[in-house]
């Protein structure tokens, strides 16, 4: 089954073209990651699947129906997830905040909402940081509790916008090995710089410089390049396929 599909999509910021004709079919349960350099239009993607921006020319379905009707199926945690570390919200409240439309201000969250909510911190081990303070916890911490936010909707498919951007490399990890687990159940997208590190978690690749290149490296062997594409999936691919060479 298709998770999203991507047909013909441009897209321009003031006349400036950041998306040309983007192609491109996610598979329910794929890893797909979006990589490419700054500017290249991953954020702008991810921004038009979500209808944050508008599509002007192109097509998104998801799950074969158009994005409005499929989008509490999509859980995002988007580039900038840094909050005021002084200000006095517990990581439960944050959680909770993934109940979008369901906050009854005058009488808070249900015992189903909490129980979800806890359920979501238990995915991502954070259960027992639930009543400390967000800002006492560390980069990484912080960033699975965004992860458990984004999982409190019981997404089909996971977006997430340099998820591990100022973590440590054993953060990194952790993150990325948390995103295998879930994938195990959900559709993973990661838009993300650390392509040595992602390159073993992704089955799929997406590079975007305002026109896009796919790759399936479920296989990890290098494909046929053409003259007009050589990035880092084939660098490390050619990379990969060397060391285990005993020619």
């Amino acid at each position: 089954m298709t998770a999203i599909s991507i047909q013909n999509l441009s897209f321009s910021y003031d006349k400036q073209k950041i998306l040309d004709t983007i192609n491109l079919q996610i598979q329910n349960k794929d890893f797909m990651a979006i990589i490419g350099p700054n500017g290249g239009g991953k954020s702008t993607l991810l921004k038009t699947i979500l209808g944050i921006l508008p599509s002007p020319l192109g097509a998104i379905k998801i799950f074969d129906e158009k994005p409005s009707k499929k989008l509490s199926l999509i859980g995002y945690v988007p580039q900038n997830t840094n909050i005021n570390t002084n200000f006095p919200i517990k990581v439960i409240d944050v959680v909770m905040m993934g109940h979008v439309g369901h906050k009854r201000p005058l009488i808070g969250y249900s015992k189903e909402e909490i129980s979800c909510a806890l359920g979501a911190l238990s995915q991502v081990s954070m259960e027992k940081y639930a009543h400390e303070k967000i800002g006492s916890l560390s980069g990484g911490q912080r960033q699975r509790v965004m992860i458990a936010r984004a999982l409190c909707a019981n997404p089909k498919i996971l977006l997430l916008d340099e998820p591990t951007a100022s973590i440590d490399v054993d953060g990194q990890k952790q993150i990325y090995e948390l995103l295998k687990v879930l994938n195990k159940t959900i559709t993973i997208v990661v838009v993300s710089h650390d392509i040595s590190i992602i390159m073993n978690y992704a089955n799929k690749v997406a590079h975007i410089n305002k026109t896009l290149t796919f790759h399936d490296i479920s296989d990890q062997k290098p494909h046929a390049i053409d003259g007009e594409h050589f990035c880092e999936v084939e660098m490390l691919q050619l990379l990969s396929s060397k060391k285990g060479c005993k020619c």
